[in-house]
């Protein structure tokens, strides 16, 4: 799998990344936990390393996915979460103050079970 640095960070991820909202979120019905652990510990398994999450996709649940089939894997990965939608809804609108940026970073970090997001990301808008 060939990879690539992003911007100036030294961040090194795969080329192709694997984009999970569509686990638990936006795309009709969730996957079943099982089969997503599956599908994110395949992609892996064949050389993807950059995945992609948010507090809204479930709400919470995807990074609660993310996080458990990544776990045996965490530091061979970069996991990239987006942060600032008011009350973790996108239909709530947005929510960027510090003390929300702050909650919902160390939300993350627990449904992530993480010590460290590689890239917090602030929601478009």
């Amino acid at each position: 799998m060939q990879q690539r640095i992003l911007g100036n960070s030294g961040l090194e991820v795969s080329a192709l990344g694997l984009g999970c909202m569509g686990l638990s979120f936006g795309y009709g019905p969730a996957t079943g936990k099982a089969e997503a652990i599956k599908l994110i510990q395949s992609a892996v398994e064949r050389g993807i390393t950059f995945f992609d999450t948010a507090e809204a996709y479930g709400p919470g649940t995807n990074e609660e996915v993310v996080g458990e089939a990544l776990a045996p894997f965490r530091k061979q990965v970069v996991i990239a979460t987006k942060f600032g939608f008011k009350n973790g809804m996108p239909t709530q609108g947005l929510d960027s103050r510090p003390e929300n940026i702050r909650a919902v970073a160390e939300a993350s970090l627990k449904r992530l079970k993480t010590d460290v997001i590689d890239l917090f990301l602030p929601a478009p808008g």
